[in-house]
């Protein structure tokens, strides 16, 4: 009777056999050490467990934020330290996993105590990202939800992490900003304050009678539905432009209006000139040829 055939799987055959060789011999060291199997274990069961609470404590605490905190700026708060507490858990695990391995932990401390310098150094911008983290949820220049220019970016706060700060921007985009670079920019928050005002300049013909224009503008302003009535609308002129008189009028929204509220008082003003046979002059090339 011939021999069982060989199922071979072609040029990875020798790499499969030497694994299960190396695979083969480790086992069989292991079988000959029932304790360090035990530990072994052990330390993937800590492992896993350390996983999945430091998990649901981080849950646990961004659930109860959800349901007592009411304020944005605590929400802010306890949104970092529910990531502090996850890394915090799992530090602890991976002390406990390195302890049933064998590894002496008060060793391995004062090593990383004597290379800590190094570590720093290395880490500088990773521990500076979380330091300026820490600044900002103490000085709170912005809050969750809170409309924000962070240098040229300009959007919504969604989440402030331990090393970056989440905004998504007008075109629904996520932009991560490391904690240092916002920490060291001018921080606008449009959020803050309950007015905003936008002001529009517009220039008008010379010839042009002034009061009409201050008129219309006061009428139009005043007309706005997404106007504050807690502040009054500004009218006034501001410079002699080359092609014109510049005016200006500024009213006071609610900052999540304020685009819509810029749109439309442009719209009007153009409209009400227009009705009123009031020029916006623009500027005009003039060709002169010699003969």
């Amino acid at each position: 009777m011939s021999g069982a055939t060989r199922f071979t799987l072609g040029p990875v055959q020798p790499i499969i056999d030497e694994v299960t060789r190396e695979a083969n011999i480790v086992w069989a060291h292991l079988s000959a050490r029932p304790e360090m199997m035990a530990n072994i274990g052990w330390a993937a069961l800590i492992f896993v467990v350390t996983w999945i609470v430091s998990g649901m404590a981080s849950d646990a605490v961004k659930r109860t934020s959800r349901r007592l905190v009411h304020k944005e700026s605590d929400r802010t708060l306890l949104e970092f330290f529910s990531q502090v507490v996850r890394w915090l858990i799992l530090a602890v695990g991976l002390v406990a996993v390195l302890n049933r391995l064998g590894v002496q932990t008060a060793s391995l401390l004062t090593v990383l105590g004597a290379a800590s310098l190094a570590i720093g150094l290395a880490l500088q911008g990773t521990l500076g990202n979380v330091a300026a983290g820490l600044m900002i949820l103490f000085n709170k220049p912005y809050r969750i939800g809170d409309i924000v220019y962070v240098g040229d970016v300009k959007g919504t706060v969604h989440r402030l992490g331990l090393f970056s700060t989440e905004i998504n921007n007008g075109d629904n985009v996520r932009v991560f900003i490391p904690n240092t670079k916002v920490f060291t920019n001018e921080i606008y928050n449009i959020t803050t304050n309950a007015a905003m005002k936008i002001e529009i300049p517009i220039d008008v013909a010379y010839d042009s009678d002034l009061q009409d224009v201050l008129d219309i503008l006061a009428k139009v302003a005043r007309a706005q539905l997404d106007r504050l009535s807690t502040h009054d609308p500004v009218v006034g002129l501001a410079a002699f432009a080359a092609s014109g008189i510049t005016a200006k009028v500024a009213i006071w929204v609610m900052p999540a209006n304020a685009n819509a509220a810029r749109t439309r008082l442009m719209i009007d003003i153009k409209a009400a000139f227009d009705a009123a046979g009031i020029e916006i002059p623009y500027p005009h090339q003039v060709t002169l040829e010699k003969h």
